[in-house]
């Protein structure tokens, strides 16, 4: 059976979320990660667009045409939820009462600069509030691939693409791994199966420093 790597990724993304945390969702992989908290957690997702109290993807048939997040897709909301303006939605995240922000990303270098909003040349729907999340949250998560369409590392040295915070990046999670950006340099603490640690060093441009003790995902 194929492995549903999006799912895969949201799902390890989901274990660094704890009980009692305001959580804010990026679009794309970032937006699965509801589906996956335990039950037992009281999470509050909070939308840009004015939503705290977002719940798991509605099942097919039931969606809310009101209910969307920041990206457009349709969400359920938990007991609790409470609705907003953006500009408070904003005002949120600005103050810092976002305890964690998971983006995407198109680079994220090894000192955990992120660039995530634009590639130059090509038109897109705008920076939504990732310039402010990556600053403002108290931890910042990347879900990304390892790699992009043509086989190059999305992790290097030094980012390429248009900056969207500079050393934001707390923690990386890909296809192939998961990284620590620390003040030694990035570190690599877990390997998702198949990959191995050789595979990882293979195609991660940045320099890596291996845990002492690296896990494998199954």
């Amino acid at each position: 059976m194929a492995v549903d790597v999006r799912n895969r990724i949201a799902k390890r993304a989901a274990k660094e979320i704890h009980d009692g945390l305001i959580v804010n969702l990026g679009i794309g992989i970032p937006t699965l990660v509801a589906d996956h908290i335990l039950q037992d957690n009281h999470v509050l997702f909070h939308a840009e667009n004015g939503v705290l109290g977002t719940g798991p993807s509605p099942d097919p048939g039931k969606e809310d045409p009101a209910l969307c997040n920041a990206g457009g897709f349709p969400i359920t909301t938990v007991m609790g939820a409470s609705y907003f303006d953006s500009a408070t939605a904003f005002g949120m995240i600005r103050k810092g009462y976002i305890d964690i922000t998971i983006l995407g990303a198109l680079e994220v270098s090894e000192k955990g600069d992120l660039a995530n909003w634009i590639v130059p040349g090509k038109r897109v729907p705008g920076m939504g509030g990732a310039m402010e999340l990556a600053q403002k949250a108290k931890k910042v998560i990347v879900l990304m691939n390892h790699v992009n369409k043509q086989g190059e590392s999305k992790i290097l040295k030094t980012c390429t693409l248009p900056l969207t915070a500079r050393k934001s990046v707390d923690l990386i999670i890909t296809d192939m791994a998961v990284m620590e950006v620390t003040e030694e340099g990035l570190v690599l603490k877990e390997v998702m199966a198949p990959y191995t640690v050789d595979d990882v060093i293979r195609n991660t441009e940045a320099s890596l420093k291996i845990h002492a003790a690296v896990n494998t995902i199954e």
